[in-house]
C-alpha cells in the first residue's frame, strides 16, 4: 500500500470490486463513458489534473445497484475518452465519516493529491436527540491510496454564519490561487433555502470562513448541491444543483435540477454578483456536474448521467450509473455552452455522409445506424411541420427526437425504449428560432444519447434502456424538410 495504512472498510470494497467487475458480461458496459465498476454511483467527485493525467472519482456503493454508504471510486484518463479502472479511493472507516463519504473534490499540492469530501456522522445529543452533522474532511494520497487527515474535519458546519443548517453543509469544491486555498460548499439558510459559503486556507488545515458567495432566496429550488465556481471567458460562473426545484416553463423543470449562474465576482468584498441564469441540461438524466481545468487551458465539464426520480437498472445488471461525456465549457451571447471534448474525434471510424436529403417521409440512410457513434444533423432554413430522428430502432423499440418548427421546441421522448417502469419518459426545450434552421449533434453510447443543439447552446441528456440489437436510424418530417447528416462510429479499444 506505499506506505498507507487500508481499513479494513476499503480492503474490502477494492477486494469486492475486484472479484465481481470480471463478472459482468463482456460489452454490456459503455464504450466511452465512465460507468459503476460495480454496484451503484452517482455524483462525479475530485475531478483533477494530478501528475499528468486526469483523475475522477464518484460516490461510490460497491455492494448493490442502490445507493448505499458512499465509498469513493476512482478513474483516471490521459484523453477523457479511453479511462482506467482504479480501485476504490476513501471508505467510511472514520467516527466523523461514518455514514458515508459524500460528494468533493481534489486539487494537486506539492507533488500530492488532495482530496476533499463531506464526512456524515449520526450522533446524539445530550436530550437524546439524534441528528445527523455533515463536515469537510481532507485526505492525501500519490493518485492511487490516499490517507485521511489526523486534524479533519478541517470545516464543521459552526464556522457557517448564525442562522445556517448543520445538516445540510456538503459538497466542497477546492482550488488554489497562489498560496491559498480556496473552497465553495452547499449550505441551506435558515429560511430553507440554499446557499453557498466561501472558506479559505493557507495550509488545508485550518480554515476560516470568507463569504457567503451566493444565495438562493427560495428562487430556485431549496437546498444548493454540488457547487463548483470558476473563471470562464472573462466571467464567473458558479454551477449547482438545486433540489426540489419547480418548474418554470421549458427552463426548469421539477425535483432535482442544476443551474448555472454567470456574473462578476468583486474579490476584495467576495461577493459573486449574478447577471445570467440559466440551465445546464435539459435533459431526463443529468446531475451534479464537476469541472476541471485541462493542461491547455480548457475548462471541461462531466456529470452524472442519471435522475434521483428515474433510478432505472435493466434486470440482471449488477452495475447502475455512468457519466456523461467530458464537455468543453464556453460563453457565447450570455449563455453557457457545452460541447463534446475534441478528443473523440481521434476515435472515429467509418464516416459517412449525406448531403441534400428530403424527409418528407420515413427514411433509413445506408451506413447511418448503430449505438456507439457521433452523429450530426443540419436541417436547412423551411417550412414544415417537423423534424424527427428515430434511434435504437426496431420493430418494437424506438427512441424520438422531435424538432417542432410552429413551437421552436425540441422534444425527446423514450416512451417506446424499452421502459418497464412509470418513469418521466419525455422532455421539451424552447430552441432559437431560425425559421427552420438547426443543427444537432447527437452522441450515443449503447444506453446513453446526449443532445448537442446549434454547436452547443443547449444540451439534452437522456438514457435509454433499449436493447442493443435495436440500433437503426430512421429520419422523417411533416413537410418537405432538407437536412445533411455526417455520422462516425466512435470506436474504442
Amino acid at each position: 500500500m506505499n506506505g498507507v495504512l487500508a481499513s479494513e472498510k476499503l480492503i474490502k470494497a477494492r477486494e469486492y470490486e475486484n472479484r465481481k467487475q470480471k463478472e459482468i458480461p463482456q460489452g454490456q458496459k459503455p464504450a466511452f463513458h465512465v460507468s459503476a465498476p460495480i454496484g451503484w454511483i452517482n455524483d462525479p467527485n475530485g475531478f483533477s489534473l494530478y501528475k499528468g493525467e486526469y483523475h475522477l472519482f464518484y460516490q461510490y456503493h460497491p455492494y448493490s445497484t442502490n445507493w448505499g454508504p458512499m465509498h469513493w471510486g476512482h478513474s483516471k484518463t490521459d484523453d477523457f475518452i479511453k479511462w482506467d479502472q482504479l480501485p476504490a479511493a476513501i471508505a467510511p472507516d472514520e467516527e466523523y465519516d461514518q455514514q458515508g463519504c459524500f460528494s468533493g473534490s481534489a486539487v494537486e499540492h506539492e507533488g500530492r493529491h488532495i482530496l476533499m469530501y463531506t464526512g456524515v456522522q449520526d450522533k446524539v445529543l445530550e436530550d437524546g436527540t439524534k441528528v445527523s452533522r455533515q463536515t469537510q474532511c481532507i485526505a492525501a494520497g500519490d493518485g492511487y491510496n490516499y490517507e485521511k487527515l489526523s486534524c479533519n474535519p478541517v470545516i464543521q458546519s459552526w464556522q457557517l454564519p448564525e442562522g445556517s443548517s448543520a445538516v445540510d453543509f456538503r459538497d466542497p469544491k477546492i482550488w488554489k490561487e497562489g498560496e491559498v486555498f480556496y473552497a465553495v460548499v452547499g449550505s441551506r439558510h435558515e429560511d430553507n433555502s440554499g446557499q453557498i459559503a466561501l472558506f479559505s486556507s493557507k495550509d488545508l488545515k485550518e480554515w476560516e470562513f470568507v463569504s457567503i458567495l451566493e444565495r438562493c432566496n427560495n428562487q430556485y429550488g431549496l437546498m444548493w448541491e454540488c457547487p463548483d465556481f470558476f473563471l470562464l471567458d472573462g466571467k464567473y460562473v458558479l454551477l449547482t444543483s438545486p433540489q426540489e426545484m419547480r418548474s418554470e416553463g421549458l427552463e426548469f423543470h421539477n425535483g432535482n435540477g442544476t443551474m448555472y449562474l454567470i456574473g462578476n465576482y468583486d474579490r476584495e468584498q467576495q461577493d459573486f454578483s449574478r447577471e445570467g441564469v440559466g440551465s445546464i441540461d435539459y435533459g431526463l438524466d443529468f446531475y451534479a456536474p464537476q469541472t476541471v481545468l485541462t493542461e491547455d487551458g480548457r475548462r471541461v465539464m462531466i456529470g452524472w448521467m442519471q435522475s434521483w426520480d428515474n433510478h432505472m437498472v435493466p434486470q440482471g445488471f449488477e452495475w447502475s450509473g455512468m457519466m456523461t461525456i467530458p464537455r468543453e465549457l464556453t460563453i457565447k451571447n450570455g449563455r453557457l455552452c457545452q460541447n463534446p471534448v475534441r478528443e473523440i474525434e481521434n476515435y472515429y471510424q467509418n464516416p459517412v455522409t449525406y448531403k441534400d436529403i428530403i424527409a418528407d417521409k420515413p427514411l433509413e440512410l445506408k451506413g447511418i445506424r448503430g449505438r456507439e457513434l457521433d452523429m450530426t444533423i443540419d436541417v436547412e432554413a423551411g417550412y414544415y411541420g417537423c423534424f424527427r430522428i428515430n434511434l435504437a430502432h426496431s420493430e418494437k423499440y424506438s427512441t424520438s427526437i422531435c424538432y417542432d418548427l410552429s413551437k421552436n421546441t425540441l422534444t425527446f421522448d423514450r416512451n417506446y425504449s424499452g421502459l418497464k417502469r412509470d418513469v418521466i419518459y419525455q422532455r421539451s426545450m424552447y430552441v432559437k428560432n431560425q425559421d427552420g434552421k438547426i443543427r444537432i449533434r447527437i452522441l450515443m453510447d449503447k444506453y446513453s444519447v446526449e443532445v448537442f443543439v446549434n454547436d452547443g447552446e443547449q444540451a439534452m441528456t437522456s438514457i435509454i434502456h433499449t436493447p442493443i440489437e435495436s440500433d437503426r436510424i430512421v429520419f422523417g418530417g411533416e413537410g418537405n424538410v432538407k437536412f445533411h447528416v455526417t455520422k462516425n462510429d466512435v470506436v474504442v479499444n
